[in-house]
This record gives C-alpha cells, sequence and structure tokens, in this order.
C-alpha cells in the first residue's frame, strides 16, 4: 500500500533559532512589527508499507537517525494511505 508521509521538523523550545531571528529582524527592517517567529521545516514524500503504523514506525526511526536531531529538535509525523478515493486522505 502507498502511504503520502509528511514530516515537520521544529526546533525545541529553548533552542537558538538564528533563521527566525533574521526574518524577524529583517521584518523590522521593512517596517513590520513580529515577535516569536518560528520555523519549521516539512518533508513530503510518498512510502510503501503494510499498515499506516509500519509507516510511521519506519519514519520515526528515520527522524532519529538521519533526519533531525532529537536533542534539539521536535517532529511531527502524519501519515495518510493514498488510496482514498478524493485523495485527500479523509473519509468520504
Amino acid at each position: 500500500m502507498l502511504f503520502n508521509v509528511e514530516v515537520k521538523i521544529s526546533l525545541k523550545d529553548g533552542m537558538l533559532n538564528p533563521e527566525a531571528t533574521t526574518i524577524e529582524r529583517s521584518l523590522e527592517l521593512l517596517g513590520y512589527t513580529v515577535s516569536n517567529v518560528k520555523t519549521t521545516d516539512i518533508l513530503k514524500f510518498q512510502m510503501e508499507g503494510e499498515d499506516r503504523d509500519e509507516v510511521r514506525e519506519s519514519v520515526a526511526d528515520m527522524c532519529e537517525r538521519l533526519l533531525c536531531n532529537p536533542v534539539i529538535h521536535n517532529y511531527k509525523i502524519t501519515v495518510i494511505p493514498q488510496d482514498y478515493a478524493c485523495g485527500c486522505g479523509c473519509d468520504e
């Protein structure tokens, strides 16, 4: 079975985020006032597997071993079977 996978990777609270700091400062120079900017990397791919749990387990292993540093990153995994009639992953 084919699954659509999305992994959102973000820094844990308290970690320095130079990219977010740069965005805040640049927006301030353009006249915008923003605060608490957070950045997130989103990875999307397709993966084959027997069921959603097997795929989620494999993706969690990928995150722990390669895609992120579990000491400084959080990650959220979304796994949607691709065979739904409408293609969006809902139950309709």
